[in-house]
């Protein structure tokens, strides 16, 4: 405890600080490490106030997130922080708590039961537990109202949001914004104030007369519109608003009620499981630490259309200079002119400044030819997704990188291998499949060949991070993680509509369920066409005699290739608003009468089972192949590129929690219904159903041979 939580003077102040690195955590031994040392600070006579610091670079920086999975194991009790919290703010002596880096979570809490709070110009605060799934659990939806006001509480404990120190100055969070040189200013500050009467944050009262019903209101109209069909928000709003009615007590007391709803519920184990995922999908098996790196100081891009021009887009945010190149100028000047409109927008939303736009363009280099290649330190390939273009294109590129270059083909579902054969230098060949728009999609595929050098996969790991992606290790196959096994799940979508359903009921069922779009609204937003062309690709391998979708060739063949021409599975007017098109119901129906299918009534719950279990035992395969390496991989690769809720967890993480035993059950009941070739149950999901395990094991299992290994 002493070397967590250490006291020591300057002349008459006392300093506490908090050295639990990297980020502070409030860890056991944290709270009652503070609470004795305040103790301390009380009887010794010659101390006048107290500072409270963080050691390294942040305050408090939260909980420890993995103690929330131990109570709801039982694994550990959970023990209340409001009597450390409340020690702080009944000492005899004032608390000034010194805020740099951040103060989140169980940290902000940590500085509200302080007298005062003073704040370095960058630092920030917050109340980010609904990213999780919980609500502040130490008092912080009492104590911030009661700073702030209920409006501003509502904002940061509902929407989760950090909040800048200038903000935070403005809305009485903080009380001074203090220069770099955090702790002399602290414990001058310390020093001013010392002799002055001052209150606890529990007994201010007076903002909380701000509140009235309609603001409550629209705070929950607000939350269910933006967060979706999310618990936490709307027990956030609650928590607040119990301030403004019970004493603090007693709203401590509905507050921790709230909390404890929340965190025994099944959408914050969902969001803490993509919490630890998306940094366990970083740990590559074999490629360490200490695995050498290739510089990336200069990008090229070749292919300025809506995936080239992203991608680009995604370099010059990360402030790499990047060269976009196009076989001919009128779709150079298209795709100059896309990446332009989109930068413009984001100024107008005023998420962008005009300087940092124009910082952004004078990055990019448009051309029509090859020159200065030769100088990039990797080279991505976003062309048509045809093998003998993307073949061409990296026997080009062969020719003029320079031999430590990486070449990065951002195929979603042609061969790694077979694109690299194209080249002299296989182990420099990897796949960097992004997702559109490649400048504001998370994920970042990852897809090593058989001869992808270890030093080109780390590389492509480390430059996700810096392009703000979260990048996913995939291996060699069609379609790699995400494309293979999305294909199941548009499968049975449009054989429900074949069958009978809607296009507006599978949707909306999808929708209902959690996913950003419905699947045949992502067809339509990505385009017929892209599918088309990698059918005809690939069929070549299918299987005679097994059923396919039919309608989407279709309408293809009649030019219907989505939004971007106004007609897909649904139409579109000028603001790619949709409603339903009668042509293409009529299409449908005519389609499967034609081809003997019986069409019926179909509710949303088969059209929800259908896809996401199809998706579900196509990733169990995914996972036994060896393709992705963890169940968590595929669960993040689908909440950070699919759309996937991520307070469901991921499609494997959403299995374990209806339980495999059950999901097995139906997959079974379909196979009865629709054929072993469509159906079949991955070997690996019946084993784990049969042993009454789950995937979570299977990834502990195999996280436990990696290492033995």
């Amino acid at each position: 405890m002493a070397e967590l939580v250490k006291l020591s003077r300057q002349g008459d102040i006392a300093v506490i600080t908090i050295d639990n690195p990297p980020v502070n955590a409030l860890s056991p031994g944290i709270p009652e490490g503070i609470q004795e040392a305040v103790k301390q600070a009380a009887r010794d006579s010659a101390i006048r106030a107290v500072v409270l610091i963080g050691a390294g670079q942040t305050f408090i920086a939260g909980a420890d997130i993995r103690e929330f999975g131990k109570i709801v194991s039982g694994a550990r009790p959970r023990l209340s922080l409001l009597p450390y919290l409340q020690s702080i703010e009944d000492s005899p002596k004032p608390v000034v708590a010194a805020i740099h880096g951040q103060a989140f979570g169980g940290g902000l809490e940590t500085a509200m039961s302080a007298h005062y709070r003073v704040i370095t110009p960058t630092a920030q605060v917050g109340q980010p537990e609904v990213k999780l799934g919980l609500i502040p659990g130490a008092g912080g939806t009492q104590r911030l109202p009661r700073l702030a006001g209920v409006v501003k509480a509502l904002e940061m404990c509902a929407g989760g949001e950090p909040v800048k120190a200038q903000d935070a100055l403005m809305a009485g969070v903080v009380d001074r914004i203090v220069g770099e040189n955090l702790l002399e200013e602290a414990v001058a500050f310390a020093g001013s104030i010392a002799a002055e009467p001052f209150r606890k944050t529990r007994e201010r009262n007076e903002k909380l007369a701000q509140a009235n019903p309609v603001i409550f209101a629209v705070a929950r109209q607000q939350a269910q519109a933006k967060a979706r069909q999310m618990i936490a928000p709307l027990r956030a709003i609650d928590s607040v608003e119990a301030a403004t009615k019970l004493p603090f007590d007693a709203g401590c007391k509905r507050e921790a009620e709230l909390f404890n709803e929340c965190l025994f519920g099944d959408q914050s184990k969902g969001l803490i499981h993509v919490f630890f995922g998306e940094r366990a999908v970083s740990k590559i098996p074999g490629v360490g630490k200490d695995t050498k790196t290739y510089s990336i100081k200069r990008a090229a891009i070749v292919g300025a259309g809506t995936m080239g021009g992203g991608i680009t887009m995604a370099y010059a945010n990360a402030g790499i200079p990047v060269i976009v190149k196009e076989t001919a100028a009128d779709a150079l000047d298209r795709g100059l002119a896309n990446i332009r409109k989109n930068y413009a927008n984001t100024v107008a939303k005023g998420k962008l400044s005009q300087a940092a736009m124009n910082q952004r363009l004078a990055l990019i280099t448009p051309q029509l030819t090859y020159d200065g290649f030769d100088q990039a330190d990797i080279i991505v390939e976003a062309v048509f997704e045809n093998m003998q273009v993307k073949k061409q294109v990296f026997t080009e590129i062969d020719k003029i990188a320079k031999p430590d270059c990486i070449l990065a083909s951002n195929t979603s579902s042609l061969d790694i291998d077979e694109i690299a054969s194209a080249t002299a230098r296989p182990e420099m060949v990897i796949g960097n499949h992004f997702f559109s728009p490649a400048n504001v999609m998370r994920l970042l595929e990852v897809v090593r060949g058989k001869k992808t050098s270890k030093e080109v996969i780390a590389t492509s790991m480390a430059l996700g991070k810096r392009l703000g992606k979260v990048a996913v290790l995939a291996e060699n196959c069609h379609g790699f993680i995400g494309n293979r096994m999305v294909g199941p799940y548009f499968r049975e979508a449009q054989f429900l509509v074949e069958e009978g359903a809607s296009v507006e009921q599978v949707n909306q069922a999808l929708y209902d369920f959690g996913m950003a779009m419905g699947p045949l609204a992502v067809d339509d937003l990505a385009g017929l066409d892209v599918g088309w062309a990698i059918r005809k690709e690939f069929a070549r391998f299918e299987k005679p005699g097994v059923r396919k979708p039919l309608v989407a060739d279709k309408l293809c063949e009649m030019g219907r290739f989505g939004q971007k021409t106004g007609r897909g599975w649904s139409q579109y007017d000028e603001k790619r608003k949709p409603s339903p098109d009668p042509e293409t119901a009529a299409l449908i129906e005519k389609t499967a009468r034609e081809a003997g299918i019986e069409r019926r009534q179909i509710s949303s719950q088969e059209i929800v089972d259908r896809c996401i279990y199809a998706l579900v035992n196509e990733g169990a395969r995914v996972l036994e192949d060896g393709i992705a390496l963890r169940a968590v991989d595929i669960d993040i690769t689908y909440v950070f590129g699919y759309g996937f809720p991520a307070w469901r967890g991921g499609p494997m993480f959403y299995a374990d929690t209806v339980g495999l035993g059950t999901v097995l059950a139906r997959i079974e009941a379909f196979e009865r219904q629709h054929g072993a070739d469509l159906w079949a149950p991955a070997p690996l999901l019946k084993k784990l159903a049969q042993e009454k395990s789950a995937f979570s094991d299977f990834d502990q299992q195999r996280e436990a041979g990696a290492m033995a290994g």
